[in-house]
């Protein structure tokens, strides 16, 4: 392998690292989102810029999505050193510093900020859990598969897709049933079995989940190509 070829695998390797970073609400990838503003790779070390859909969002938020993705790059094999950056931001400046010493949410913000970031994170992957039972309930239930039926189906029940592979990775996650084995319906806190009498009300709360998580996707896309205008030109041209 020449050099330059060993550079564009090695930046590949870097955008697919990435793409294992999601934005902790919305469960999509930064890379799909078009947060990514920036991506370069050189020598062993890998330069990355991050851009948020408006100057104020959450900063709890945005320290998840930085120090994530510092954690992706770093772990790329080649990569030797590596700099994140948001780009843009009100906080900015205090989440780079923090994520580059490595010093965690509460550190980072002395005298604002109470607790780490471990539970939100939490939060947003039940919520993620609830949604992804939505995506593949929906598709049984177009196929004729009543909410009776639902309650009592396995993981491993279900035809195979991605919806399905994402719904096991989200419960992996927080260490809930995965397994083939497993009820489909769960309880995202408890990781208990949905009983039959409750599948109704817990397929329409994961229901709004997703519409909720949806709509703020949507939102957060015309922002970003609001505020950067230029972003389709940009992705186009990666």
């Amino acid at each position: 392998m020449t050099a330059i070829e060993e550079v564009r695998a090695c930046h590949a390797a870097v955008w697919h690292a990435l793409g294992t970073v999601r934005d902790p609400e919305l469960d999509e990838p930064l890379t799909d989102l078009g947060f990514v503003a920036r991506c370069e790779v050189d020598g062993g070390r890998a330069a990355v810029e991050l851009r948020l859909p408006t100057y104020f969002c959450a900063p709890n938020f945005a320290f998840l999505m930085v120090a994530d993705a510092y954690d992706a790059v770093s772990a790329v094999p080649g990569v030797r050193s590596v700099e994140v950056r948001l780009v843009d931001h009100f906080a900015a400046e205090a989440i780079n510093r923090g994520v580059a010493a490595r010093a965690g949410f509460v550190a980072s913000f002395a005298g604002e900020a109470v607790n780490e970031l471990d539970e939100l994170r939490a939060t947003f992957v039940r919520k993620a859990v609830l949604a992804g039972a939505d995506r593949v309930c929906r598709a049984l239930m177009k196929s004729g598969v009543d909410g009776d039926r639902l309650a009592r189906m396995t993981l491993g029940e279900v035809p195979a897709s991605q919806d399905r592979e994402r719904l096991r990775a989200r419960r992996r996650e927080l260490g809930l049933p995965c397994g083939d084995g497993d009820p489909l319906l769960v309880d995202p806190e408890t990781g208990e079995a949905v009983p039959p009498s409750d599948a109704a009300r817990h397929l329409g709360f994961a229901r709004l989940t997703r519409a909720g998580q949806e709509a703020n996707s949507g939102v957060c896309r015309d922002m970003l190509r609001v505020r950067y205008p230029h972003i389709g030109e940009q992705e186009g041209a990666r």
